[in-house]
């Protein structure tokens, strides 16, 4: 019996001893959290005024590149040539007002000074406008970083050389329900032209000057289209445009940028931007 029961307990031993440990795996395949669909990276934009003639945008063009240099995919930058100083020269190569460029400086205000730029179509506590001058856009960015999005953006393009045919795709998520009403606007850009600019370091036009972010068409309304379906948490509305890229354009110095933003006060709830691929 004494057998019996030692030969027992050595059994038990050697059982409890060899118990593995399983290691715990996160789930590779899982899109959405618990409670819902993970909330992207937020994404801040400003939208920079500027013109051809305008012989101070240059310092606010080039201190967007620093604040691109520390924000990186986290702040997206537009150009916009509109208002008082955005006609071509003669000379110039390109004429890059657009008629969305006029309505957009329409609704959004007119600067009051040049650099100006207007940051995810906000007005801040104690600013006047929208319109914001160059000493305020790096102390604001910081702020909207902060706030976590409540819906997210997914962007993709696909691009044909051969047709130049652009197709984009945009895929909205709501974290949680939302029952405002919103827009969604979409652009596209052109980085890296060379044409024609007044600097201060010249009296005349420079022209070898490198324009960047340039906003060159919308495939929405210049105010954004609705979104008309239900904006249910965890639930993707998904969206295709098509567009066919100019001969005149840089295809390869072209991308895309989609945002949704309230209908009523024009706030920008989260961006995204995607370069063409074939």
């Amino acid at each position: 019996m004494k057998r019996y029961i030692l030969s027992l307990f050595i059994c038990t031993l050697l059982l409890t001893g060899c118990r593995e440990n399983m290691p715990v795996i996160d789930c590779l395949t899982c899109e959405d959290g618990p409670d819902g669909p993970d909330e992207q990276v937020r994404k801040v934009l400003i939208e920079e005024f500027t013109g051809v003639r305008c012989v101070n945008c240059p310092q606010g063009s080039a201190q967007i590149e620093v604040l691109l240099e520390q924000y990186g995919e986290q702040l997206i930058p537009i150009s916009i040539h509109a208002g008082f100083f955005s006609n071509p020269y003669t000379d110039s190569q390109y004429n890059f007002k657009t008629p969305e460029g006029d309505d957009i400086i329409g609704f959004l205000g007119e600067p009051q000074g040049y650099p100006s730029a207007v940051i995810n179509r906000k007005k801040f506590s104690g600013q006047e406008s929208l319109q914001l001058p160059q000493s305020a856009w790096a102390g604001l960015i910081p702020q909207e970083l902060d706030i976590e999005p409540i819906i997210n953006v997914e962007l993709e393009n696909t691009y044909d050389s051969a047709t130049r045919s652009l197709t984009v795709k945009v895929g909205l998520t709501p974290i949680d329900d939302i029952e405002d009403d919103l827009r969604i606007s979409i652009m596209v850009l052109e980085n890296d032209i060379i044409d024609l600019q007044l600097t201060p370091d010249s009296s005349t036009p420079d022209p070898e000057y490198k324009h960047k972010h340039v906003l060159r068409d919308m495939l929405t309304d210049s105010s954004g289209d609705d979104i008309t379906e239900d904006l249910t948490a965890s639930t993707t509305i998904e969206k295709e445009f098509t567009f066919t890229i100019p001969d005149e354009w840089v295809a390869t110095n072209c991308s895309t940028v989609a945002f949704v933003h309230r209908a009523d006060n024009m706030e920008v709830l989260q961006a995204d931007e995607a370069g063409l691929a074939e």
